[in-house]
């Protein structure tokens, strides 16, 4: 489907839909920026997390059992 057909047909639509169109797209736009942030910043700094012991010494206690203080 064409752009012109999409527009077209979405102004068929009641005004409910037709903005809960827009809210949908503009989410997914959102949520596909942030996804590309992310993966900049994981890029970025993996390379400190996998030489770096400093940062990852707490990894040790992911294993351990926790219990909550009650």
């Amino acid at each position: 489907m064409e752009t012109r057909e999409i527009i077209r047909a979405i102004t068929k639509l009641p005004v409910s839909k037709r903005i809960l169109i827009v809210e949908r797209t503009l989410k997914t736009i959102r949520e596909s920026e942030t996804r590309k942030r992310m993966i900049i910043a994981v890029d970025s700094l993996m390379d400190d997390y996998q030489n770096d012991t400093e940062l990852t010494a707490f990894t040790l206690l992911d294993y351990e059992g926790f219990y909550e203080a009650k």
